[in-house]
């Protein structure tokens, strides 16, 4: 087994002679400088090695090169006066080599030295060279550098050869030359440099935007970093990229900059080269691709993201058949990413193992790996190594493991697989060495967003109908997307509420704000809205009163609502707006309309505030539409776009897939904001309940009154043999609101399906109480106990400050 464990120290420091060799004296001295640093990464472990030259003056130490991650990870700067006591500066002046736990870094930091962060988990090696200056590389393993880790450094020191300041160094014009300002985006160019891209001086306006439009889709983003000012603390400012050519071909130019700064009202200055890289250029030997790796990195939010970044970076320029990258969960590997991801690609062993999506197994089941996981450093097989069963056919013709290193832990793993017998070459390994260390330092990050996320989403979920409720005569659908913009809770909301007599209240909301206090407000709202509005009350009187309580809560938010009640008997809709988007009709001949309407103002804004009511007619097959702003409004489109935009694909669907429908309408949401979005299509009822009330007066022949009414009413429905049953409830339910109640009571009888319900109203909120036991001498008591006897189900709800006492009879 070939490795980079304890055999493979015994011969690495041959093998960085051997590697040392190659470099042929017709390289280009900058490329020379470049390798030999790049070969610190490989032989040394380092995860960065940077050389600091003298400058011209004599008073300071400039960065020339560097390899591996961005320096500022580790507090590196550009430059180190003499003047100080940093480790670089010390090195330079004494000729000898300093060696630096964390301990001794965290001494040091207060002198503006190598690095300036608070607290260390890395160690670094300070080596002078013979020409003055000296090479620094970082190593994060828990040990530091081991005794043949520094004679590499050594020997490669020994081999440092510095190159002659060019325009990026010194500011200086040179051949394929630039200067960029930074405040105005002109940048000059010299004539070599304009034929690199193609252009002539005639054609070239002086813009940057000019030469950027040029650059390949893919390797912009990693150019970007290096020419705008934001971005210049990160990165080495040099890289590869691509140009699309007139012809329609594609060419690799090499980029080398500096950043001046301003002063006395000259503006920041970003000088440098591009030159030629198509001939020098070797499949991975550029700072290029981890520039790239980095960047996407940066951006990744989530595990998967990760893992898609490093496939992306890693694939193409390996020519490997598989990457896999798994997460370290105690004792387990969790794979997180498979590419290819079909399970056949992957050892049969893997399949037994497979979990929902992907694989999973214990540590312990695979040697290999945990022996690399407990080195904490990148090894290789090559083909024909005898490995055991779950990962041989990753990689038969070569297979690199890569753990991924978290300050002093491991993050996880990269497997890496070629199926051709493949050579390991110092440059691909110097790449692998720095994308691991990359890698696993955005997968702990990735690994805490995800697990804050699923928490803000969980609570996100807990706040929100778990599931919408089944309707007479309608559908109902909706979507909620969490914004992607940071780890916030939003405060929209959405709610279907079942009411009496076949009503039904669709609510959908926002709440001011993305914050936890957002989220808690939105759920009192939502609670709030659903109790006043099972109490009975009409759309406007449901919304006033939410509004008086938000305002009585005495909260620095408001929030935005729409009220829909939906007669499903009827067709009918009235519906309040406070400060919200009104509803949106698709009609069911595929018309689609915004209707007009007074609003109210957001709640929690005015004590005494009008929410004026807005009808609607709903033919069977019309869809109503709610939504938030975050669907229909953004920096680039104003809401009364967004509103005609939701309403013309609203029309263009089929509302036969009401969730199909709300789907492709948050295809293209905004993602910076919360969306909410209900959907209702009303069907209508297929069989309509007849319906009869009578008022009952207080008089003492009441109950008679009720009785014949009720007689009268089941005679003209035809219910049969059901007649003595139903008086006996009526009349028990009326006496009781009669005896026990004060103000108007109302009778009301229904009849839906063979189901007869029989529902009496007071203007008393206390609900009656089933007694647990009566005695033979009690005069009383027996009225609810007769109810539940005489019918299939009976209940109570309350109804505008009062109740509803109802029991339901079915008619065989």
């Amino acid at each position: 087994m070939v490795s980079e464990g304890a055999a493979g120290r015994r011969t690495r420091t041959p093998r960085v002679e051997l590697a040392l060799k190659t470099l042929t004296t017709d390289l280009d001295p900058r490329e020379r400088l470049h390798r030999v640093l790049e070969q610190a990464l490989v032989f040394a472990h380092a995860t960065l090695a940077a050389v600091y030259a003298p400058s011209d003056s004599g008073d300071a130490l400039h960065l020339t090169e560097s390899a591996g991650v961005p320096g500022t990870l580790y507090g590196m700067g550009d430059s180190y006066p003499l003047s100080n006591g940093s480790p670089a500066v010390d090195a330079h002046r004494s000729g000898r080599p300093r060696w630096l736990g964390p301990e001794d870094l965290g001494r040091c930091a207060d002198a503006r030295g190598l690095p300036s962060q608070d607290s260390q988990d890395f160690s670094l090696g300070v080596l002078p060279l013979r020409d003055g200056g000296c090479l620094v590389a970082v190593s994060e393993h828990p040990d530091g550098f081991s005794p043949e880790d520094r004679e590499s450094l050594g020997l490669l020191a020994e081999a440092v050869v510095c190159p002659p300041a060019t325009a990026a160094d010194t500011g200086e014009p040179q051949a394929n030359s630039f200067s960029l300002s930074m405040d105005t985006g002109h940048v000059e160019v010299d004539d070599a440099m304009l034929e690199l891209f193609g252009l002539s001086p005639a054609e070239f306006d002086g813009k940057v935007e000019t030469l950027l439009s040029m650059t390949v889709p893919e390797d912009l983003p990693s150019l970007m970093s290096a020419v705008e000012q934001d971005h210049m603390s990160i990165g080495d400012r040099e890289l590869e990229f691509r140009i699309l050519q007139p012809s329609g071909g594609q060419r690799w130019l090499r980029l080398r900059a500096r950043l001046l700064p301003g002063g006395e009202g000259r503006p920041a200055r970003l000088v440098g080269t591009v030159s030629d890289a198509s001939k020098v250029r070797s499949g991975v030997n550029d700072v290029a691709r981890v520039q790239r790796l980095a960047t996407a990195l940066a951006t990744a939010g989530t595990v998967r993201d990760v893992g898609r970044a490093v496939v992306a970076v890693l694939r193409g320029p390996l020519q490997a058949d598989r990457i896999a990258l798994a997460e370290l969960e105690g004792d387990r590997l969790v794979v997180t990413l498979l590419d290819p991801p079909e399970p056949e690609a992957w050892p049969e062993l893997w399949r037994t193992e497979w979990r929902s999506e992907w694989p999973d197994a214990p540590v312990r089941a695979m040697p290999t790996l945990a022996a690399a996981l407990n080195e904490g450093r990148p090894a290789v097989w090559p083909a024909g190594t005898p490995l055991e069963p779950a990962i041989a056919d990753v990689g038969p013709g070569g297979l690199a493991v890569l753990p991924l290193p978290s300050g002093r832990s491991m993050a996880g793993l990269c497997l890496i697989g070629w199926d051709a017998p493949h050579d390991f070459g110092p440059d691909e390994r110097a790449l692998l060495t720095a994308a691991a260390g990359l890698a696993g330092q955005a997968l702990m990050r990735a690994r805490a967003f995800d697990a804050e996320h699923e928490l803000i989403g969980m609570l996100q979920r807990t706040l929100l109908p778990r599931r919408l409720p089944r309707l007479p005569g309608a559908v109902a659908v909706a979507r909620y997307l969490p914004t992607t913009a940071g780890l916030e809770v939003g405060g929209d909301w959405y709610d279907v509420i079942p009411l009496p007599d076949n009503h039904v209240a669709l609510v959908i909301g926002d709440v001011q704000g993305h914050n936890t206090s957002a989220a808690t407000l939105m759920g009192q709202m939502r609670t709030a809205l659903r109790a006043y509005a099972i109490e009975g009350h009409p759309p406007d009187v449901v919304v006033s009163h939410a509004n008086r309580l938000l305002v009585d809560l005495e909260t620095d938010l408001f929030a935005t609502c729409c009220y829909v009640d939906v007669d499903m008997e009827e067709g009918s809709a009235w519906y309040v707006r406070a400060g919200h988007l009104p509803p949106v009709l698709r009609h069911p001949d595929g018309r689609t309309e915004v209707p007009e309407s007074e609003g109210g103002p957001p709640l929690g804004v005015l004590t005494q505030a009008e929410f004026p009511m807005s009808p609607l007619r709903l033919q069977p097959g019309t869809v109503v539409a709610l939504t938030t702003d975050g669907l229909v409004e953004s920096v680039e489109v104003d809401i009364e776009d967004g509103l005609n935009r939701l309403a013309s694909e609203l029309g263009a669907s089929d509302p036969g897939h009401l969730g199909l429908v709300a789907d492709g309408l948050l295809a293209g949401a905004n993602r910076s904001d919360d969306v909410a979005l209900l959907l209702m299509r009303y069907d209508g009822l297929a069989v309509r309940p007849r319906r009869e009330s009578w008022t009952i007066w207080r008089v003492p022949e009441a109950v008679g009154h009720a009785r014949r009414f009720t007689k009268r009413t089941l005679r003209a429905w035809d219910t049969g043999d059901y007649t003595d049953a139903v008086l006996l409830i009526v009349s028990e339910l009326v006496t009781n609101a009669l005896v026990h109640t004060d103000g108007q009571v109302r009778l009301d009888l229904t009849l839906v399906n063979h189901r007869l319900r029989v529902a009496v109203a007071d203007n008393s909120a206390r609900s009656p109480i089933k007694p647990t036991s009566i005695g033979w001498e009690a005069t009383g008591g027996r009225g609810i106990l007769l109810v539940e006897a005489m019918s299939a189900a009976w209940g109570t709800v309350p109804v505008s400050g009062g109740k509803q006492v109802w029991a339901e009879v079915v008619l065989e």
